[in-house]
């Protein structure tokens, strides 16, 4: 089958809000709730369809078409500035040394502090792939293909980049961690809290939650264990941002503990690595790559193969298909 990657259109809704049904709750930036999406692609749409380079605060949503029978079967999103909206919280998990003199002892304690650090960044998110869509790399161009749209437009972006993966949650779809911390202050259970921040926004933490720094000894067990623990189904996405360039610096989401995962972004090796070309012909053959062309509105990726050759290079004809690329147009592109 043939997949092609290219931005979200008013008509995919029922296809978006069929896969947020699929995700078990706790995923944010996709949730199982129409109203919620259809403002999400009336978000995006905006920002496709804006043509200068200033930096604003944007959502670009990208989905996974099968080219063959038009179905989507995958979702990515793109955030160009965090932050501006209402405040972007986390919480960062630092060390309180004490020393007694008297008992000749050195105490650490573990404490999570309600920051703002990453206010400003980008992030790449809404990553889901169709369960049964989950073989043969296309995880990676749905990640990948972010990395490549943000080269092809970096004007747009943050120098920093960061990406939440989803805490740990239980099978009553709650979430350990936030019982254990936030859940004692708002009244509210994880879904309810989780979806609220999805459709309204967290500036109802910044109203509730309390600013003095939280002893991780003094949280149950239930929530310390699963402090900037990915859920299981993450653990593959958390290898692939480490494989970009990604690292955990201690941040973690305020309410499930996953962890957050932040890079510079022209440090990132689908950004630093990808070249732009000219394409001389069409030819079966080359090596195994990620290719995108089109500005904006137009942009479309997919697993490709290409050569190098005199002059630029070729590209195999189904990949060109994919793109809707001929020869003397340029590609943006990367090993994979």
């Amino acid at each position: 089958m043939s997949f092609v990657i290219r931005p979200a259109r008013a008509d995919d809704l029922q296809h978006l809000y069929e896969m947020a049904k699929l995700t078990g709750g706790g995923f944010t930036n996709l949730p199982p709730e129409k109203p919620a999406l259809q403002a999400k692609l009336e978000r995006s749409a905006e920002a496709f369809a804006r043509t200068d380079d200033a930096m604003k605060d944007e959502l670009f949503v990208l989905v996974l078409e099968n080219a063959e029978t038009g179905e989507v079967r995958g979702t990515c999103q793109i955030f160009t500035q965090v932050g501006q909206r209402w405040p972007f919280y986390s919480y960062r998990l630092g060390t309180v040394t004490k020393h007694s003199e008297a008992l000749n002892r050195t105490f650490r304690a573990e404490i999570l502090n309600l920051v703002n650090d990453l206010e400003g960044a980008s992030e790449v998110g809404g990553l889901f792939l169709h369960p049964g869509e989950r073989a043969g790399g296309l995880g990676m161009l749905l990640a990948r293909s972010r990395y490549l749209f943000i080269a092809m437009h970096r004007a747009r972006f943050a120098d920093r980049i960061l990406a939440e993966l989803r805490g740990v949650i239980d099978e009553a779809a709650g979430s350990p961690f936030w019982d254990g911390v936030a859940g004692r202050f708002f009244g509210m259970s994880f879904q309810q809290a989780d979806e609220f921040n999805a459709i309204h926004g967290n500036q109802f933490i910044a109203d509730l939650m309390p600013r003095h720094p939280v002893y991780t000894a003094m949280l149950p067990e239930s929530a310390r264990s699963v402090i900037g623990v990915p859920h299981p189904s993450g653990r593959a996405a958390m290898r692939m941002l480490e494989h970009e360039g990604f690292a955990f610096e201690n941040y973690i989401d305020i309410f499930d503990g996953g962890p957050t995962m932040t890079a510079r972004t022209d440090h990132v090796v689908t950004i630093r690595d990808c070249r732009s070309s000219s394409v001389v012909d069409l030819a079966p053959g080359g090596e195994p790559c990620i290719a995108a062309r089109g500005h904006l509105a137009e942009f479309r990726a997919c697993n490709a193969r290409i050569a190098t050759i005199d002059g630029g290079v070729t590209i195999d004809p189904a990949g060109a298909t994919l793109l809707g690329v001929e020869p003397g147009q340029d590609i943006r592109h990367a090993p994979r």
